[in-house]
């Protein structure tokens, strides 16, 4: 048999977890390639970056879509165990898991419209709707993809802070400042302070060698569904009234309310709100707790060399 799809590894995968064990991803993949009797050629086939096979590969993609659906759980670091939503559906006894199924659950739809936001897109299939023929161009394909990647890799870092000590979201957040370059490039010129008794300060990032100019930021982990209000930011301000500060930078794995981006926008102080969103996007601009796995290139002829004299 050849090396099946990442759909057709869905229900592998989530069988593979039925025992409510947590497993470790890289053992996954090797029971998997036993159970399916993938030859040794096939389990060490390189993808064309050569840094990762294409079975691990696929293997990685299923467990991610299912955990999307909430059939899976990605408990922390390459470690997964299945849900209770992942044992009813195996009760169905069904012979496929592929994305068509998947659409029926509502976190699995919300994924793939927000896989699917890319404006630059978006904008160009809606001037090309008149045309019957219209497709996108390999450009707008390769940047659409990297779109899907990247919105699957948002949703893991979430994952991942939301399931990691209070303290490493403080660290997280004045590192990430930081490489925006804020406190210039001095390596001591951003901190973690918060701790009991911290007066609504998590960190502080000073702007000048000698501290005349703060920026104090206040870092909150909240889940997805509960948004950060009108009454936290006032606090927050309340704290930068004391600290003798103006600036402050509030952020959530959330969202802020009406009332709360209401309140930040008429306050004198100058309080930048950065929801959850826009957290995993200046992560990822600034390669802030991801890697570059490979660089594309991207290239057109160049007309000045053909040019006659």
């Amino acid at each position: 048999m050849k090396i099946p799809d990442y759909q057709s590894l869905m229900l592998p995968v989530l069988t593979l977890a039925q025992d409510g064990s947590e497993h470790r991803v890289s053992d996954a993949i090797q029971q998997l390639g036993k159970e399916l009797r993938l030859s040794e050629d096939q389990l060490t086939e390189l993808l064309p970056s050569g840094r990762q096979t294409i079975f691990s590969n696929r293997v990685h993609w299923a467990k991610t879509y299912l955990s999307q659906a909430g059939l899976l759980q990605i408990t922390r670091r390459s470690h997964f165990c299945i849900t209770d939503r992942g044992r009813k559906v195996l009760q169905e006894r069904l012979k496929k898991i592929d994305v068509n199924y998947l659409k029926r659950f509502d976190e699995f739809r919300d994924f793939q419209i927000r896989e699917r936001l890319n404006r630059e897109i978006k904008e160009s299939r809606e001037e090309k709707q008149s045309e019957p023929d219209a497709s996108e161009t390999p450009d707008e394909v390769i940047r659409s993809t990297i779109g899907d990647i990247e919105t699957v890799l948002a949703k893991e870092l979430l994952g991942r802070i939301l399931g990691a000590p209070p303290s490493f979201f403080e660290n997280l957040i004045v590192t990430l400042l930081l490489s925006m370059g804020y406190g210039g490039s001095r390596e001591d010129a951003g901190r973690a302070i918060g701790k009991s008794g911290d007066n609504g300060i998590d960190g502080v990032i000073d702007q000048d060698p000698l501290g005349l100019e703060r920026v104090y930021v206040q870092a909150k982990r909240y889940d997805s569904d509960l948004g950060v209000g009108e009454s936290a930011i006032r606090e927050f301000a309340g704290s930068l009234g004391a600290a003798k500060a103006n600036k402050g930078v509030f952020v959530t794995t959330s969202y802020f309310t009406k009332s709360a981006k209401d309140f930040a926008e008429r306050h004198p102080h100058k309080i930048v709100l950065i929801d959850g969103s826009q957290l995993t996007s200046l992560m990822l601009r600034h390669n802030v707790g991801v890697r570059i796995l490979e660089t594309l290139y991207l290239r057109s002829i160049d007309e000045e060399f053909f040019l006659n004299d």
